[in-house]
C-alpha cells in the first residue's frame, strides 16, 4: 500500500501543475560585495526554472525585482528585530506595512519566517510572540501569509534512530508553544538540515555515501522503516519530535540544505554536485520520507551564490553559482 501511494503521488505530480517541481527552491543570500543585480538574479532563476526562493531579510531591491516574476518567496525577519516584534504589536503592523503590503500584489509570498536558527539561544523566548504579532498584523492587512520560524537540528536532544527524535530540555517548552501555534494555523515548521555537517562531525558513524544519497549506501533500519539517505532520517527525527509534543499534523519544509564545493577534504565540487543533483531528483520524485511517504518534501538548496563576506572556509563555498553567474557545477533542475 505504501508503494502504491508513492506511485499514485508521482503520477499526480506529472498530471498536476508541476507540483513536484515546485517543491524545489533555492536560498538567495546577500552577503557578498560582488553579487549580480537582483534583476539579473531573477532572470537567472527563471532561466533555470527555479520557482521558489528564500531570502533572509526584506531587501526592497530584491522584492521589487521579484514583482511579476511568478517566483514564490519565503521572506525572513531579521533576528535582531524579533524582540521588538514580540513585545509590540504596532511594530509588527509597521513591519508588515513596510515589507509586505507594498509588494503583495506582485510578489507571491509563501511563508514569513520569524527569525533564523535562534532556537536554542538568547532570542528564543521572543519567537512565539513575534510569530503571533506578525500573524495578527498580516491578517489585519488582508495578507494571510503563513508565519513560521527556521530551526536547526540542534533543537533536538536525540535524533537517532529517527523514531527517537525529541526536543532537548532547553528547547522543549519553547518548541511546544511554537508547535501549538503551527498546528492551529496549519503552517509548517522550517528546518535547516545539513548532512554535510553530520558527516564531517562524525565520519566514522555517518558514511559519505549515506550523506550523499548514493544508492550503494546500506542505510539504516528503524523498526519497519528503512533509510537510504541521511536527509530523510534527519527530517523524520524532527517529525518524531513534533509528534511527541502534539504536532503530528505539522509539516516540515527544509529551508536550507546543501554541500560546499571547497573548504575541507569532503567539501569538493564533485561531492557538492552529487549531493545537490541527488537531492533534486529525490525531492522531484515526490516520494517523501519513510515517515511521510508520498508527500513531496519542499526543500530549499543553500545557496544561490558563493558569498565572499561570509567567514572564510566552507561557509563561502555553498553556492551553485559564482558571483559572475557562471556555474560552480551543473544542477539538473526539472524543466516545466
Amino acid at each position: 500500500m505504501e508503494r502504491l501511494c508513492v506511485v499514485l503521488f508521482t503520477i499526480a505530480c506529472i498530471l498536476s501543475t508541476n507540483s513536484c517541481t515546485r517543491a524545489i527552491g533555492v536560498n538567495y543570500g546577500f552577503l557578498g560585495d560582488n553579487l549580480p543585480t537582483p534583476a539579473n538574479v531573477v532572470a537567472l532563476l527563471k532561466s533555470r526554472n527555479i520557482q521558489k526562493i528564500r531570502i533572509f531579510n526584506p531587501n526592497p531591491d530584491v522584492l521589487t525585482a521579484l514583482g511579476g516574476s511568478g517566483i514564490e518567496v519565503v521572506l525572513g525577519v531579521r533576528n535582531e528585530n524579533l524582540e521588538e516584534l514580540a513585545s509590540d504589536a504596532t511594530a509588527a503592523a509597521r513591519w508588515v506595512n513596510i515589507n509586505v503590503t507594498p509588494y503583495k500584489s506582485s510578489v507571491k509570498f509563501t511563508y514569513i519566517s520569524a527569525g533564523n536558527e535562534v532556537i536554542p539561544g538568547p532570542l528564543a523566548g521572543n519567537v512565539l510572540g513575534a510569530m503571533q504579532n506578525l500573524d495578527a498584523a498580516l491578517n489585519a492587512a488582508n495578507s494571510p501569509i503563513p508565519v513560521s520560524t527556521v530551526v536547526p537540528m540542534q533543537v533536538l536532544d536525540t535524533s537517532f534512530p529517527p523514531s527517537n527524535g525529541k526536543f532537548s530540555d532547553e528547547t522543549a517548552a519553547t518548541m511546544q508553544g511554537i508547535v501549538g501555534f503551527l498546528t492551529a494555523k496549519k503552517a509548517p515548521l522550517l528546518l535547516n538540515a545539513y548532512p554535510f555537517f553530520a558527516h564531517t562531525g562524525d565520519p566514522t558513524n555517518v558514511p559519505l555515501d549515506y550523506a550523499l544519497f548514493v544508492g550503494n549506501s546500506a542505510g539504516i533500519n528503524d523498526g519497519s522503516l528503512h533509510y537510504t539517505n541521511l536527509l530523510d532520517a534527519m527530517v523524520d527525527s524532527v517529525y518524531s519530535a513534533l509528534e511527541k509534543v502534539g504536532g503530528s499534523t505539522v509539516d516540515i519544509v527544509v529551508s536550507e540544505t546543501g554541500w560546499p564545493s571547497a573548504g575541507n577534504t569532503d567539501a569538493a565540487v564533485e561531492n557538492a554536485k552529487t549531493y545537490t543533483n541527488n537531492l533534486v531528483s529525490h525531492v522531484a520524485s515526490g516520494q517523501g520520507t519513510p515517515k511521510r511517504p508520498g508527500k513531496a518534501l519542499e526543500t530549499y538548496i543553500f545557496a544561490m551564490f558563493n558569498e565572499n563576506l561570509k567567514p572564510a572556509g566552507v561557509e563561502r563555498n555553498f553556492g551553485l553559482y559564482y558571483p559572475d553567474m557562471t556555474e560552480v557545477y551543473h544542477v539538473n533542475f526539472p524543466s516545466s
